[in-house]
């Protein structure tokens, strides 16, 4: 019984994916699992129950009062324990600032709070195989990856590159961005569709409801299933005719009406509301009053709202937006599950909000999110009986995902969730880019780099003639209004940016320039920050070199600290500023080491 989208297995599901390497390794060893004398809340609506639970190969195998246990089995003792399936996170970044590093911290609190499938936000596609092959590594949950699309300056895409956030806005645009991302294999779509920034600007950048109807139905065409960022009524209505599958946010502008409720339950759309990441009380920056006033009174009707739509029949699933401020990652989930009793509903009905549900609306109930037979084996043990008293899901007493204890007594965990870093790889060779394919000669999608915000720097980047035979980068920019406008090329050196590069062999990087006369910058982009030179171009082709050893740390965007190392290199760049509003051109060709 496994999951198939797009003829593809999704991560956690592969022979050699998500965590069921590691799962693979230990189940290798044939010891069933008896779980016995436990209360087992199953998410299937009955009422909890005593039962023995018997676990192999990663499945249920069997589950009922009088079950024994296999001879050779490990025997748990759950008596005075609670057993449920582990938990849903529908809404999680994998983050802070993008930082793939701290993937393994980042599976180890959501396994240590029983959580067992996720779906993380945050990382361009091009990152999606190699995060799938590290995470393989480790004992972790289940990491569905979701593509990205907003509209141009929209939310989501305001920070974001165009290989991290589609940008469209013409149901056109849609379709063929959606198609674009199906060779990446995502998971699901998140459409960030609402441009109102809970209040604090002007909203300029909402996806029409056309734009939004055409990139659901043509992702359902692949095989995939949305969920939108949608914090209004008025969108969540929109949300609703657009047939989407799940609002990933909360409705938190006003007390959501009827009329609404109808849109959103006629659309099939689910509701997950991130209660975590907007709850007043978290830690975060001060507020003024007025400030805190505000959000007190969003978080009012965010919570209205909640109940309102489950008392209608909108499905519940969980998500926190983990990896925001104040909305750390594990813990999160279990707040959320506390948040959700404060909305409305009964512990057992957040109980299976954060289970069943949430299984169910990702497309994944027939493989995982109840405990019954031939599910996949990912249940939590808890030292409590959270159908009583919510608090006690924080009393997590063991984890198992396929079937494989990862949290609780005697765990051993594998090296890969104690490392501080992808493992480091060896410079493919000296040429970086000569522009002469779609990709780098490091096989890594190019990228612009312009500055971020809604008003951005228009840029144009595209592959010319140098000569007959030859081509080279050639980058046109109009500055935006803003002190720091940026424009340039970001040259990866892995996919995605995310597996640390060991250039020590080579002494510097040497690229041909040639430009409007003035300075530009070569940068390189580490994990331990960013490093840049200065260089100066003229109408004339020109030869560059800058070793290493001429290179500054940066005081601004990426800053970081310590030494120059040469062994965490992610990406090049050559870019230039200019006073806002100007213009700025250069052609670069044959970047290389040397």
């Amino acid at each position: 019984m496994s999951v198939v989208r797009n003829g593809w297995r999704a991560v956690g599901l592969v022979a050699a994916g998500g965590a069921l390497a590691f799962a693979a390794a230990a189940q290798a060893q044939g010891r069933p699992v008896a779980i016995i004398g436990a209360t087992v809340f199953d998410a299937t609506g009955a009422a909890p129950h005593l039962a023995n639970v018997v676990i192999q190969d990663g499945r249920i195998a069997e589950v009922g009062p009088g079950v024994k246990a296999p001879r050779g089995a490990v025997v748990i003792d759950a008596k005075g324990k609670a057993l449920l399936p582990g938990f849903f996170d529908v809404h999680t970044h994998w983050t802070p600032a993008g930082d793939p590093r701290i993937s393994p911290q980042i599976a180890n609190a959501y396994i240590a709070a029983g959580v067992t499938t996720v779906n993380d936000f945050h990382q361009q596609p091009e990152s999606f195989e190699p995060r799938r092959r590290w995470i393989a590594s480790m004992a972790s949950p289940h990491v569905n990856f979701v593509a990205r699309m907003s509209t141009p300056g929209g939310h989501g895409a305001d920070w974001a590159d165009r290989a991290t956030t589609k940008w469209v806005n013409s149901p056109q645009g849609a379709r063929m961005e959606v198609k674009a991302l199906v060779p990446y294999k995502p998971d699901f779509i998140k459409a960030f569709a609402d441009g109102w920034r809970y209040g604090a600007s002007a909203d300029n950048t909402s996806m029409d409801e056309g734009t939004l109807s055409a990139l659901v139905d043509e992702a359902h065409r692949n095989n995939l299933k949305v969920l939108t960022h949608t914090v209004t009524v008025d969108r969540g209505a929109i949300a609703g005719r657009a047939k989407v599958d799940v609002i990933a946010h909360s409705l938190q502008d006003r007390e959501v009406d009827q009329a609404t409720i109808e849109a959103i339950k006629a659309g099939g759309t689910a509701y997950a509301p991130t209660l975590a990441v907007y709850d007043p009380a978290k830690a975060g920056p001060a507020q003024s009053p007025e400030a805190r006033r505000r959000s007190e009174q969003k978080f009012g009707y965010a919570l209205h709202n909640v109940k309102a739509l489950h008392d209608a029949g909108v499905t519940i699933a969980l998500g926190t937006d983990a990896g925001m401020t104040g909305t750390p990652h594990g813990v999160s989930t279990l707040k959320e599950l506390e948040l959700l009793v404060r909305a409305g509903l009964t512990p057992s009905q957040a109980l299976i909000a954060g289970t069943a549900n949430s299984a169910k609306v990702l497309g994944e109930l027939d493989d995982r999110g109840t405990i019954e037979k031939g599910k996949r084996a990912d249940i939590v043990l808890i030292a409590g009986q959270p159908w009583s008293d919510i608090a006690d899901v924080y009393k997590t007493d063991r984890v198992f995902v396929d079937g494989v204890q990862v949290h609780g007594p005697g765990t051993k965990l594998p090296a890969a969730n104690g490392q501080a870093s992808m493992p480091v790889i060896k410079a493919k060779g000296p040429l970086i880019d000569d522009f002469e394919s779609a990709r780098s000669s490091y096989d890594t999608l190019r990228m612009d780099d312009m500055d971020g915000g809604i008003d951005r720097t228009v840029q144009v980047a595209q592959v010319i003639n140098r000569t007959a035979t030859d081509h080279a980068l050639s980058i046109a920019a109009r500055m935006s209004a803003k002190d720091e406008a940026n424009a340039g090329v970001i040259i990866p050196l892995s996919r995605g940016s995310v597996e640390p590069v060991d250039v020590r062999v080579f002494k510097g990087v040497r690229f041909d320039l040639r430009g409007d006369g003035q300075a530009y910058d070569l940068g390189v982009n580490t994990q331990n920050g960013r490093w840049i030179a200065e260089v100066a171009s003229g109408s004339e082709w020109r030869t560059v070199e800058v070793p290493f050893s001429a290179l500054s740390r940066t005081s601004g965007r990426g800053a970081g600290t310590g030494p120059w190392t040469g062994d965490d290199v992610l990406e090049i760049t050559i870019d230039g500023g200019r006073p806002a509003g100007e213009k700025m051109w250069l052609e670069i060709d044959n970047v290389s080491f040397y």
